[in-house]
């Protein structure tokens, strides 16, 4: 099966997760670790791949994003019309 991109793309949130992770002063491994208690297993790689727009991003991933994070679906969505008009 071959995973498929827009417009180069493998998700949307790549910057908002890393710009708004750092804000809250999460590492990586916090979030993981978070993530884990709350029964989504994602290891450091996992992060750091949709971060950098590497790697698609599952639903309950991204619930579990926005729990942790404790932010709303909007702020890691922010500026995606930019990424759909992008060429």
């Amino acid at each position: 099966m071959s995973v498929r991109k827009i417009n180069g793309n493998y998700n949307f949130i790549s910057e908002n997760l890393k710009k708004i992770r750092k804000e809250k002063h999460f590492s990586q491994a916090d979030l993981i670790r978070d993530l884990n208690l709350m029964g989504i297993a994602m290891y450091k790689n996992d992060i750091w791949r949709i971060e950098t727009n590497q790697r698609i991003v599952k639903d309950y991933e991204l619930w579990g994003f926005i729990k942790v994070l404790k932010i709303n679906y909007d702020e890691l969505f922010k500026d995606v019309e930019k990424k759909l008009e992008e060429k």
